[in-house]
């Protein structure tokens, strides 16, 4: 982790430092009843994260198709409370065992191949102090996983072998009945590329805002997502995804007889930041309903994110994987904007075949641009994810087929993973 002159996060020569401040705050207590330091240890639980996977991409205009098997495997602990502290840490390393891919669009090396963002990696994943000692309030510092609402527009990119995660610090109050409040101050952004990719990392100073309420009818909630990011040698998107951003969503729903019906709005405005080059003023919107009837379930929706010619509107925190499609053709919005028009259907099914659960889903996407009248073109994904015990097993697959406008090249994906968590 990072520190300057003006930021209280610790680096990482001040990690040492970090695990004996955590030490000495759980210092040895005296008498009969277990002390600080003993409660910290016996209640420490261990964390193992394994995945496997194999992502197989065909895209047109590149000379090879990317076969890459990634294994990941995350390893640490959390203890127990001690005057109401605990500390976690976990390491993580992504083992390339079939490398044919390209790990990072600026890698020239592998430029003949499609890219999957899965580069070899070890690294601290996760670093934190986390402290309840404030009544209704959870205050947590150091490198840490960060999840807003659907993660539309702040999120740990799980999908990756390698999660984004941040150096921060973080304060969520619940004091209020049905309201929670959500801030948070970070000064390092730890993106999927890893340490070894000029656009690994985002340094520089931001703010997320995030206020919830829960009615009867759903949940209201209002946000602002202050991001300045330092320029960045050979990656134009770091000064220019320095945005202010302030929005609304509403998420609930309702029972309709038989049928549950569930309904999604969210509304945000976006305009330049920092030391981003550009001037603008974009704005996003989504809209969905999904009805749901026992265990199956089929929904429509259609998001918008503006452009003005120049600059789409930019959503740099988000997990870009669960939106516009699996292909991942549209993780930078194009110039003039995109609008996705989709419908998705599902089953989640309970002891078939001797699994515990077994989900399937299929999706349509047709994409349009927003500033302009052009087709982007449209995408099918399918999945079929089964969980059995502490095993949970994907079959994942996209196509993605061009428009008339050539924003993005035809292509397909197909993923099997297998993954432990105990």
């Amino acid at each position: 982790m990072q520190m300057s002159a003006t930021n209280p996060l610790p680096s990482r020569k001040f990690l040492p430092g970090l695990i004996v401040l955590s030490l000495v705050s759980i210092g040895h207590a005296h008498g009969g009843e277990p002390g600080p330091f003993e409660s910290a240890i016996s209640g420490t639980k261990w964390i193992l994260d394994t995945r496997l996977r194999s992502e197989d991409v065909e895209q047109a205009g590149i000379a090879n198709d990317a076969t890459a098997t990634t294994l990941r495997a995350r390893l640490g602990l959390e203890t127990g409370k001690a005057w109401n502290t605990s500390l976690l840490i976990e390491g993580e390393a992504v083992v390339p065992l079939e490398d044919n891919y390209r790990p990072d669009p600026l890698d020239s090396y592998h430029s003949a191949y499609p890219v999957v963002a899965d580069p070899e990696s070890y690294a601290i994943n996760r670093f934190q102090l986390v402290n309840t000692s404030l009544p209704g309030t959870t205050l947590t510092l150091g490198r840490q996983r960060i999840t807003l609402d659907d993660q539309r527009f702040v999120g740990n990119v799980g999908w990756r072998q390698n999660e984004q995660t941040f150096d921060a610090l973080r304060a969520v109050n619940k004091s209020f009945k049905n309201l929670v409040l959500d801030a948070t101050y970070l000064n390092r952004v730890n993106r999927v590329f890893g340490e070894d990719s000029p656009q690994g990392t985002y340094k520089g100073d931001a703010v997320l805002l995030n206020a919830s309420y829960q009615t009867k009818i759903g949940k209201l909630t209002g946000f602002g997502y202050l991001l300045e990011f330092d320029p960045v040698t050979g990656v134009a998107a770091a000064a220019g995804d320095s945005t202010s951003t302030y929005g609304l969503r509403f998420a609930g729903e309702a029972p309709a007889g038989k049928v549950k019906i569930a309904y999604l709005a969210s509304w945000a405005t976006q305009s330049a930041a920092g030391d981003n080059p550009l001037s603008f003023d974009l704005d996003y919107a989504t809209a969905e309903l999904t009805a749901t009837y026992r265990q199956f379930g089929l929904g429509a929706g259609m998001e918008i994110l503006d452009g003005n010619g120049t600059k789409g509107f930019a959503t740099p925190l988000a997990t870009l994987h669960k939106f516009q499609g699996w292909a991942d053709k549209f993780l930078t919005t194009p110039a003039n904007g995109i609008e996705d028009a989709y419908v998705n259907a599902s089953a989640s099914l309970k002891a078939v075949a001797g699994l515990d659960t077994l989900g399937l889903v299929v999706s349509y996407h047709d994409y349009r641009a927003e500033h302009i009248s052009a087709d982007y073109g449209s995408e099918w994904n399918a999945s079929i994810a089964a969980r059995f015990k502490k095993l949970a097993f994907m079959l994942k697959y996209a196509d993605y087929n061009e428009g008339v406008l050539a924003t993005a090249r035809d292509t397909e994906k197909m993923w099997m993973q297998v993954e432990f968590i105990w």
